[in-house]
């Protein structure tokens, strides 16, 4: 597991602005705790498949409805529902209220399936928590898809 987000962005060359805020666990507590910051505010959903036999980040704008039937069609997979708490630790290495895309630099052995909505990616910016929900992180687009790459996870766009 990454101990220090801070220290991988940095040693991979990512840009991003630093927020610190109250710990927030829902896109409503975000909404009114966290500062009103330049770049997309996303959503982010660990899933698994039926079986459990894989595992997926899919992160959204944070006011967008995801129809997890029609999501698990794109995705070619069986019946998606929400992943564990346990789950989540066990292959993110952090806690509910903490998934963000930087979070994938925990998933050594890329278990982990992630997809981006292509409506994110048109931002200048992303959003992200750095593995805790007391702060918030402004990367510029350019420097994520960077950062997806050092993780082994590239950056996959999905229309949703």
């Amino acid at each position: 597991m990454v101990k220090d987000i801070y220290e991988f962005l940095e040693t991979n060359k990512v840009e991003y602005e630093r927020h610190d805020h109250e710990a927030v666990f829902t896109v409503e507590e975000s909404k009114q705790l966290s500062p009103e910051l330049d770049g997309a505010s996303t959503k982010n959903l660990f899933l698994r498949d039926k079986k459990g036999s894989r595992h997926f980040l899919v992160t959204v704008q944070e006011d967008k409805q995801v129809d997890l039937k029609a999501l698990s069609g794109k995705l070619d997979c069986s019946r998606l529902s929400f992943a564990s708490p346990e789950r989540l630790k066990t292959h993110l290495g952090i806690e509910p209220g903490s998934v963000s895309l930087l979070a994938l630099a925990n998933d050594h052995e890329n278990n982990v399936e992630a997809f981006i909505d292509q409506d994110i990616w048109q931002a200048e910016a992303i959003l992200c928590h750095p593995l805790v929900n007391t702060s918030t992180l402004v990367i510029p687009r350019e420097d994520m898809g960077q950062f997806l790459e050092k993780t082994g996870h590239g950056v996959k766009l999905i229309e949703l």
